[in-house]
């Protein structure tokens, strides 16, 4: 069985994602089309960049995963097709696949660049439609990636200027908010490994104090009704990452708070 995921900016409303379907199963019927979501905000990289990340590891190896949010469609902006750890993914050089690039472990990377596996006839305006679904398909099929193109130099590429976690002077942590689901959660690039540091520095993970702008949330919780109703929490999500949250309620308004927003981490003295 190939599978292949797609991910995109493109939403529901207009015909793009159906026909991407109908192109890659007029070249490989056969193969299983998963929508890992079509919500990202209209260009927002970023957001896309991460939710992959932490969404391919979930699907089979050898699975083909195309990741399009891409402002510059049409320009002279590279197409990029990587395999990495035993998957596969397709991307405009755009950054958007930085954070499994920064993981390493990059078996391939080439430039999509043969038109032998795209659409007789190239849009300017939609290559989801006539490079990335015929590609992808023509990859679930067994093609191998070098076949695409010239090897490409991973220093090369567009890379994500992303804030990373990083501790200042003050020995205080600070983190982003890189997504907010559809229950008002914010999503962090703060990962438990991060927390296991401050939590030394603390004695304990609950001896610490989580600040979004003028608000603050102490202690880590176990669940989401660890604490009362309409009450604000800090939890390890299903990312792996610190999320911040309210209790049948929306953290976003809560905090008032936006993607990139900082997260700030101290111990409680």
């Amino acid at each position: 069985m190939s599978i292949i995921t797609l991910l995109t900016d493109f939403g529901i409303e207009d015909e793009y994602v159906g026909i991407m379907k109908g192109v890659i199963l007029s070249i490989n019927p056969s193969s299983t089309i998963v929508d890992i979501t079509h919500k990202i905000a209209p260009q927002d990289i970023i957001d896309a960049a991460y939710r992959i990340k932490f969404s391919y590891k979930y699907f089979p190896e050898k699975t083909v995963h195309l990741v399009i949010v891409d402002p510059g469609v049409g320009s002279a902006r590279p197409i990029i097709a990587a395999k990495i750890q035993g998957h596969y993914f397709l991307a405009p050089d755009n950054g958007i696949l930085t954070p499994l690039l920064d993981d390493g472990d990059i078996d391939s990377l080439v430039f999509v660049e043969n038109s032998k596996y795209f659409l007789e006839s190239v849009s300017q305006t939609f290559h989801g439609r006539d490079i990335f679904a015929p590609v992808a398909a023509h990859i679930s099929k067994g093609i191998g990636i070098m076949r695409l193109g010239r090897p490409a130099d991973i220093k090369s590429l567009v890379r994500l200027s992303v804030e990373k976690p990083f501790i200042a002077d003050n020995g205080e942590f600070s983190g982003i908010i890189v997504s907010i689901d559809r229950f008002g959660n914010l999503i962090t690039n703060i990962d438990y490994a991060i927390l296991k540091k401050v939590s030394c520095a603390a004695c304990s993970l609950q001896k610490i104090k989580f600040i979004i702008g003028d608000g603050a949330v102490s202690g880590l919780s176990k669940s989401y009704n660890s604490v009362k109703l309409k009450t604000p929490l800090a939890i390890i999500g299903s990312r792996g990452c610190l999320e911040i949250a309210v209790n049948c309620g929306s953290a976003k308004d809560f905090f008032n708070a936006s993607k990139y927003d900082k997260i700030k981490i101290r111990a409680i003295k």
